[in-house]
């Protein structure tokens, strides 16, 4: 078995080379990797160099969104066999702090996150990985539905931060990736009520397709005047995921007196001027979401029991071998791209 795996070498630029195979322990399995997605974070490493605090430093393997089959275990591994179809969770966290303890493991200080420098990614052939990290598939489920576990593993937790419920209304700010998941996500936890803002049509046909209520094209029209309109006490949870600082300033004046806005994009600034005196008057209640955390298992189920269908995002796939081209035409066509994934031969 020969080991391949895609580093960033510089700014924009990154090279295949062969790599050593992983050596399991006798915890882990050996997974021959299907499929990668390429996340935004990745595109923003490349681009950029840095996420916040973390900085690359060297040569780097980006990705974190991965699914393949296992290939070899450990001799203490007791849940998984050779030729079981995996979805790995990207985070290996330290199980001993109070986060770990009380059930946050996603706030765990000493969490080993895949493509988080300094930690690899999964852009390679092969990789060693824990066994209670690494879930099973249900047979009719694909590894490329696999690797779209992990966004939609946000969007849930999303949806859960904001206690989503039957008959509620929902806007969501942003229609990427992770916008279009946690549209799946409300629809699953009972929101009959979804409005989806993006600036790009394309994007938001994609939300209409995947049950959208209605959209707002933000380029040409005023968001808050547009959903006063249709619902003028406004929605029960309002949801960021674009990662903009105007988008995060609206979910003040969209959410209804006692919802819930719950934020999730990134934005760049660190500190953004925000309208407290409309949170305090409404008693609306801010949360926010930093990945996941117990939700790969019913994130599996949701997708085997057809109650979440994410094969409609994906827009784009490439082969292996073209990596550095796949994230270029991410890089250069954002209008066009929803969810692009790597096909690992």
């Amino acid at each position: 078995m020969q080991n391949k795996a895609f580093f960033m070498t510089d700014l924009n630029k990154m090279e295949m080379r062969e790599i050593e195979m992983p050596k399991i322990k006798d915890t882990e399995v050996l997974i021959k990797l299907e499929y990668v997605g390429i996340c935004g974070s990745d595109v923003h490493y490349l681009e950029h160099g840095k996420i916040g605090d973390f900085v690359v430093e060297g040569d780097f393997i980006l990705g974190h969104e991965c699914a393949g089959t296992v290939v070899e275990v450990g001799k203490n591994v007791k849940t998984l066999k050779v030729g079981d179809k995996v979805a790995l969770e990207p985070g290996q966290t330290c199980g001993q702090c109070e986060f770990c303890k009380t059930g946050k493991y996603n706030l765990c200080p000493d969490v080993e996150f895949l493509a988080t420098p300094p930690y690899h990614g999964c852009l390679e052939n092969y990789i060693a990985y824990p066994e209670n990290m690494a879930f099973k598939l249900p047979d009719h489920i694909t590894t490329k539905e696999g690797a779209l576990i992990e966004p939609l593993a946000v969007g849930m937790h999303a949806a859960a931060q904001g206690n989503v419920k039957l008959g509620d209304s929902v806007v969501i700010l942003g229609a990427g990736c992770i916008g279009l998941v946690t549209l799946l996500a409300c629809k699953a936890y009972g929101a009959t009520d979804i409005t989806v803002v993006d600036v790009l049509q394309k994007r938001l046909d994609y939300a209409m397709r995947l049950g959208a209520t209605r959209v707002i094209n933000a380029s040409n029209e005023d968001t808050i005047e547009a959903y006063s309109k249709i619902n003028p006490k406004g929605a029960d949870v309002v949801i960021e995921t674009a990662g903009s600082k105007v988008t995060i300033q609206q979910t003040a004046c969209l959410v209804k007196t006692g919802g819930t806005v719950v934020l999730v994009g990134m934005a760049p600034e660190d500190i953004i001027e925000y309208n407290f005196a409309k949170i305090l008057a409404k008693e609306a209640e801010i949360k926010s979401v930093f990945r996941y955390r117990n939700i790969y298992p019913t994130a599996i189920q949701a997708v085997a029991q057809g109650l979440i269908d994410v094969s409609g995002i994906v827009t784009h796939e490439f082969d292996f071998e073209l990596t550095p081209e796949a994230f270029q035409y991410v890089i250069n066509n954002k209008q066009d791209v929803v969810k692009a994934v790597i096909k690992i031969g």
